[in-house]
């Protein structure tokens, strides 16, 4: 897959850990995590990544239906999501990193943007107005997150980073991704630069795989969830949203 040559621009895969860690003997402070697809936006950013490349003509059929194909294992729970992530970036390797910027952030404001759940903006804000931190908390990479961030006025991201050389994709990621043990292992180490209260913290998602997350804050939100994690969160008896989407 090609990506546009663009201008130079700055790397969200840096700017993908705790920005500013809180200084030894600060008073902790409460937290708002928020995973990403079908959490924040309705659509799985993926797969809209995966439309706007075949329909710029960067991307063939084949890849098109072997995409959706990987998303609907994802969504039974039987893909590797490790090997699947590792394989999928090796065509990646050689290419600009600033050109990849450039053309998330066209995709971002042309697609992804729309797809923001009202009550989900609502929420953040209300966090933020309520001086929690606010990450997000993702197993996609800086080039979706940082402009989804940008936008909706978060200074937190925990990401899936893409190892970058000179410039350009090596092909390989940097370990570890941020999906189960990975989220566990960057949360863990975000809670302690940040000096977070997990019993008065918040996180928030619609997957299974973010169950353990679920269980170590005071405060589960459970978002549009799918069927595994419905009916761990029924028995749990925490709350379940559904949140309306913009545009389908």
């Amino acid at each position: 897959m090609a990506t546009p040559k663009t201008r130079k621009s700055r790397s969200p895969a840096r700017k993908a850990a705790s920005r500013r860690p809180s200084r030894p003997g600060a008073r902790s402070v409460r937290a708002a995590f928020f995973d990403v697809d079908k959490t924040i936006i309705s659509q799985n950013s993926g797969t809209l990544f995966l439309k706007y490349l075949y329909e710029q003509g960067r991307a063939t059929r084949m890849d098109l239906v072997k995409g959706l194909s990987s998303y609907m294992q994802y969504k039974l729970n039987l893909l590797d999501i490790d090997k699947f992530t590792k394989r999928t970036i090796t065509v990646l390797k050689g290419q600009s990193e600033a050109e990849m910027i450039d053309f998330s952030l066209e995709w971002y404001d042309e697609v992804v943007r729309h797809y923001i759940y009202p009550e989900a903006r609502a929420l953040i804000t209300r966090h933020l107005e309520d001086d929690y931190v606010v990450a997000l908390v993702t197993g996609a990479t800086g080039y979706v997150a940082e402009p989804l961030a940008k936008d909706l006025g978060i200074s937190h991201i925990l990401c899936t980073v893409l190892d970058v050389r000179r410039g350009l994709f090596t092909g390989r990621v940097v370990d570890p991704i941020c999906f189960g043990e990975g989220k566990i292992l960057k949360l863990r180490q975000f809670v302690k630069d940040h000096r977070i209260d997990l019993a008065r913290s918040y996180f928030y998602t619609d997957s299974i795989s973010d169950f353990p997350l679920l269980e170590v804050v005071g405060h589960p939100q459970v978002v549009n969830p799918d069927p595994l994690l419905y009916r761990r969160a029924s028995r749990r008896k925490w709350p379940v949203t559904m949140f309306q989407a913009a545009r389908d």
